[in-house]
């Protein structure tokens, strides 16, 4: 009997160690039993490394609080882990392409207009806004490294730094004055920095006060405050468009934010009488008003710029006149380089051009959307919003307005129009994107 006990013991010793054998020899094909296993890998660990947002969270004021990394590319922010991957190529790739194309655009709306202008150099602005353009790749790369956890924390003090220079430019001898209005601090717009330091400071009151704002005098109207600010020195210079930009990309911020829908319908009554009186108080904005409704009515006059703007785009037809041919931006179109510079896209290349930029506005709003969606928390998904909305209002209301669809207003269309400010601080929206799309939620 003892001898069978042994020899059984024996036999399931020997076992252990032929099995403990198999696994060492090839542990990604065996399983905890020692027996193959298909599509058994072997786990693999990440030693915890130092990633670049917690570099920048450390250098910018001691770190996030909550923030710190626990294993390669995942941050723990709170309770939610963070995974740092790709940027959104697709949306990187549509953002190259409108540049480009607005680069090309830009040489064949101003050639002319700078050959005479500047002595022989049609290149004039095209070399003025490449500068711009360089400024804009730095102002992308820091948008797209430093983390928009970091910036937004930093936010009220951009914003104060925005404030301060609206302030600069209204002072008599400082700002620059151009066609009537005040906008311009030695060769800077101050008002296209504001547009997107107010989009990261109201990101993060709407994050920080989220449960607050179904509150309307709490939640809602402070948020409102840090648009009013803005908006009573920008109508000072006076920049109407650059008010009614960013107080449609607040109130769109707010509306994801989850603002009750009461709350608008009670803002609406004192700003459409606002709207109002603004309008009657200024003599070149009610001209552009009634110009809207007929605008051939006095075509030599108030109705001038609409009036050639539909001569351009009527004259392209479906294929254009062709690049270069451009006739009615010699002396005919107003700023055919600046606001008016989708008429000479209609009128060069016809409407399969214009559709064309017209579809590249909207997948580059598409996939912002979507990357909103894939935000890993509620203030990227707003940084998102807001820097989308500013892209493509500014698109609607530019491509509306040469099409006479909506009131005249000077708005630039983005990566198109001349504007070294807007440019730069246009890339630096698509930075701030980019930097969210790298980041998903790790459940």
């Amino acid at each position: 009997m003892n001898e069978r006990r042994n020899a059984r013991g024996g036999s399931r010793r020997r076992t252990a160690r032929s099995r403990e054998e198999r696994m060492s020899r090839d542990p990604v094909r065996m399983d905890n039993n020692g027996y193959e296993r298909s599509g058994f890998e072997r786990p693999r660990r990440s030693e915890p490394v130092r990633t670049r947002a917690a570099e920048a969270g450390t250098e910018a004021g001691g770190g996030l609080r909550g923030v710190r990394v626990t294993a390669r590319n995942i941050l723990r922010i709170g309770e939610t882990k963070i995974r740092l991957g790709a940027f959104d190529y697709q949306f990187l790739i549509v953002t190259i392409i409108l540049i480009a194309f607005g680069m090309i655009m830009l040489y064949s709306a101003s050639s002319s207009r700078a050959y005479a202008a500047q002595d022989g150099d049609s290149l004039y602005f095209v070399k003025n806004q490449l500068g711009g353009l360089v400024m804009g790749i730095i102002a992308m790369y820091l948008c797209m490294t430093i983390d928009y956890h970091v910036l937004a924390k930093i936010s009220p003090v951009l914003y104060g730094v925005g404030i301060i220079l609206l302030v600069l430019v209204l002072v008599p001898g400082v700002g620059t004055e151009s066609n009537g209005a005040t906008r311009w601090l030695f060769g800077f717009q101050p008002s296209e920095l504001v547009k997107l330091v107010t989009v990261l400071c109201v990101a993060k009151y709407l994050d920080k006060y989220q449960a607050e704002l179904s509150k309307f005098f709490k939640g809602f109207l402070p948020c409102l405050a840090i648009f009013g600010c803005v908006a009573v020195l920008l109508m000072m210079e006076p920049h109407f468009s650059a008010t009614i930009l960013i107080g449609l990309t607040v109130l769109l911020m707010m509306f994801v934010g989850g603002a009750k829908l009461w709350h608008f319908v009670l803002l609406a009554i004192p700003a459409v009488v606002g709207g109002i009186v603004l309008i009657a108080t200024e003599p070149y904005r009610l001209q552009r008003i009634t110009s809207f409704f007929d605008p051939f009515a006095d075509k030599q006059g108030t109705g001038w710029q609409i009036v050639q703007s539909l001569y351009a785009i009527g004259s392209g037809g479906i294929f254009g006149v062709g690049f270069g041919q451009s006739r009615q931006k010699f002396r005919s179109l107003p700023e055919p380089h600046n606001d008016f510079i989708f008429s000479v896209i209609a009128e060069e290349l016809g409407l399969i051009g214009a559709l064309t930029v017209i579809v590249l506005f909207i997948y580059l709003i598409i996939r912002g959307v979507k990357i909103a969606q894939k935000a890993p928390d509620m203030l990227g998904r707003l940084i998102v919003i807001g820097c989308i909305g500013l892209i493509g209002f500014q698109a609607l209301i530019n491509i509306g307005v040469v099409t006479s669809t909506l009131p005249v207003t000077g708005m630039p269309l983005p990566f198109f129009s001349y504007g070294g400010t807007a440019l730069m601080i246009t890339m630096g929206e698509i930075g701030l994107v980019l930097n969210v799309s790298r980041q998903e939620r790790v459940l």
